[in-house]
C-alpha cells in the first residue's frame, strides 16, 4: 500500500483514498496497549514552530507491571522528567506544577470507543522509520475543535515511530520522530533521576471541585478525565485543575484564586499548545481560569468563556 501524506487528506482527498477503516481497529488496540507491555529506550527528535530538539527516553515495564519511564532533552536548557505508574515524580521543567496534567512523549493515552466517535481513522499507508517498517495511521477530527492526527505505528510492537498534528488547513503543529528504538531492558541507573529533576509535590484529588464548577460548553466527545490541586503560587489558596479528553486530546483548565492580585488576561499559542487566561469574578473572589492543551485557540476560547462557578452568580470581570 501506497503511503499518502495526511495533509493531503486534511485538505479533502479523505474520501477518495483506498484505505479500510476496519484495518485501523486492531492497531488502535495494540497501540492503546503498546505502553503498558514493551520495555524499550532510544532517541527522539520534537519539532514545533519550526525549532527542533532532541531526547533519550528510558521506558520501563516492571515485572508487576508497574510502568517507570524517564525523559531528557539532550540539547538547549536541561529537561527532565520521571514518571512512574502515569504519575510525574520529578520534573526539571519551568511548568513543573503541570506536568502531571499533561500526556509525555511516546504514548497518547487512548480511549478506543471515545476516539471513534471523535475521529474518522483509518489506515493510510506503509513507511519505515528509525529504520523500521511502520503502518499508518490517520485519525481525522469529525469537527473543527480538534487537530488531525498521522501516527506510524512500528508493525512489530505498534509502538508510536513517529507522530504528526496538523491543523485544518493541513499545516504541521508538532512532530515527534524516533531516529532510533532498541526494544531493550533499562539498566536501574538509566531510570533515576539527576539532581537537576526536581520532586513533584503531592496532588491531591478533590471530588468537590469538580462540583463546585461547571464548563456550559465542551467539545462535542470531550468528558472530565481528572481532577487535580495543588498550591497557588499566587496566592495562600489552591489551584484546582479539571482534566478534559477526547480519548485522544486533552486539555485543562486551571482555576486559580488571585487573593487581589494582579493579573492580565491572556492568549497565546506555540505549536499545537494553546493558552488562555481570562479573569471570573464570584461570590468567594475573583479567580483566573487558564485553559491549557492541543486544542484550536478558538475552542479554548470558547470554553474558558463558558466556565461557571456553582457556588451563587460568577460573570466576567468587564
Amino acid at each position: 500500500m501506497r503511503f499518502i501524506p495526511l495533509a493531503s487528506v486534511v485538505l479533502g482527498s479523505w474520501l477518495a483514498l483506498p484505505v479500510a477503516a476496519a484495518d485501523a481497529q486492531p492497531w488502535l488496540q495494540r497501540l492503546a496497549a503498546a505502553e503498558q507491555s514493551q520495555s524499550f529506550q532510544g532517541h527522539f527528535v520534537y519539532e514545533r514552530n519550526g525549532s527542533f530538539s532532541t531526547h533519550r527516553i528510558w521506558h520501563q515495564v516492571g515485572a508487576d507491571g508497574v510502568v517507570r519511564e524517564r525523559l531528557l532533552q539532550l540539547d538547549g536548557p536541561v529537561q527532565e522528567v520521571v514518571r512512574v505508574g502515569g504519575q510525574v515524580q520529578c520534573s526539571s521543567s519551568a511548568f513543573a506544577d503541570q506536568a502531571a496534567d499533561t500526556q509525555i512523549w511516546p504514548v497518547r493515552p487512548l480511549n478506543i470507543a471515545q476516539v471513534g466517535e471523535s475521529y474518522d481513522v483509518r489506515v493510510v499507508g506503509a513507511s519505515r522509520v528509525a529504520g523500521r517498517e511502520a503502518v499508518v495511521l490517520g485519525l481525522i477530527p469529525r469537527d473543527q475543535h480538534r487537530y488531525a492526527v498521522e501516527m506510524h505505528l512500528d508493525e512489530a510492537t505498534a509502538l508510536p515511530l513517529k507522530s504528526l498534528l496538523l491543523n485544518a488547513e493541513g499545516q504541521l503543529l508538532e512532530r515527534l520522530q524516533f531516529s532510533d528504538l532498541q526494544l531493550v531492558e533499562s539498566a536501574e541507573a538509566d531510570l533515576h533521576a539527576s539532581g537537576e529533576c526536581k520532586p513533584m509535590q503531592v496532588v491531591e484529588a478533590r471530588s468537590s471541585v469538580a462540583d463546585a464548577w461547571r464548563a456550559d460548553w465542551l467539545p462535542a466527545g470531550f468528558v472530565l478525565k481528572a481532577v487535580t490541586v495543588r498550591p497557588s503560587s499566587i496566592s495562600a489558596e489552591s489551584v484546582a485543575s479539571l482534566v478534559y479528553g477526547d480519548g485522544l486530546a486533552s486539555f485543562s483548565v486551571f482555576l486559580e484564586p488571585l487573593g487581589g492580585a494582579a493579573v492580565e488576561e491572556a492568549r497565546s499559542q506555540l505549536g499545537p499548545t494553546v493558552a488562555v487566561s481570562r479573569r471570573l469574578s464570584t461570590v468567594e473572589g475573583d479567580v483566573m481560569v487558564t485553559v491549557v492543551g492541543e486544542v484550536p485557540l478558538g475552542t479554548a476560547e470558547r470554553v474558558a468563556l463558558s466556565i461557571r462557578s456553582t457556588v451563587g452568580e460568577a460573570s466576567a470581570v468587564q
